[in-house]
């Protein structure tokens, strides 16, 4: 390899580290493959894979075998973004963004059963229903040793049958495109605010102080219009930061 060759894979590496310093590629994003680099950069497979080799060794990111290389959260108070109105980042899952991170993480189940009767939920002011059967999955979920969401969810037996048998830790939203055929069209959310003091009646996260906590409120929609699943979790609010898409769109895989 000559000097301009070697120099080559450094600046690109250095292109991309200030895409993900800059925030345009996000904790737990894919940065571009090989194959991608090859084609946008015009460089050999070597360069690519050095590129790659580069941004890892740095830090700034890790390679999952079989599935690309992630940008790491390398965020000292492990501070998560997370994107409100987005299937691609609904799509991937709490369990599987994690490890993408660089996380490592863990469920404790506190209920799952099946409920003969429906639920519902107000969400942007439209009171949403599942008819029964509908599997409840009420898990607290961890980031290393931290406990970041409390999360309760409902799913429609009707539109997904046997669906728990699925491994909690399992993407659900993946199950429901993949394995049940379910064309999603439509993710509604609302997100508040409030205090869990040690008293407080919801509060799983065992702190010794008051903590911010964010309330999510979301449902998941077909095509058709059917709701396959509402949830209802609790995030710590000093480890999360939300983003907003005003206006998402639904991508096919």
């Amino acid at each position: 390899m000559n000097a301009k060759q070697g120099s080559k894979f450094i600046t690109i590496s250095n292109l991309i580290i200030e895409r993900i310093k800059s925030g345009e590629l996000l904790p737990g994003d894919k940065i571009p493959s090989e194959n991608e680099l090859i084609k946008s950069y015009q460089i050999s497979n070597t360069t690519a894979r050095k590129v790659l080799l580069e941004i890892e060794s740095q830090g700034w990111a890790k390679r999952a075998k079989g599935k690309g290389t992630f940008v790491l959260n390398r965020t000292s108070d492990h501070h998560l973004l997370r994107t409100l109105g987005s299937i691609s980042s609904t799509r991937r899952g709490f369990h599987e963004s994690l490890i993408a991170e660089g996380f490592t993480p863990k469920n404790i189940i506190i209920e799952k059963t099946i409920l003969t009767e429906g639920i519902s939920s107000d969400i942007i002011g439209k009171h949403i229903i599942i008819e029964g059967p509908v599997l409840k999955i009420h898990q607290l979920r961890y980031a290393d040793d931290d406990l970041m969401k409390d999360e309760i969810k409902y799913i429609s037996m009707n539109l997904c049958p046997k669906i728990d048998r699925l491994p909690t830790e399992a993407s659900h939203f993946k199950a429901y495109e993949e394995t049940y055929k379910l064309k999603i069209n439509d993710i509604k959310q609302t997100l508040s605010a409030t205090i869990f003091h040690q008293s407080s009646v919801h509060n799983n996260f065992e702190i010794d102080h008051p903590i911010p906590v964010f309330e999510l409120n979301s449902a998941i929609i077909t095509d058709t219009g059917k709701v396959v699943e509402i949830e209802r979790s609790y995030y710590r609010g000093d480890k999360y930061r939300f983003a907003v898409i005003a206006h998402p769109e639904y991508h096919a895989k």
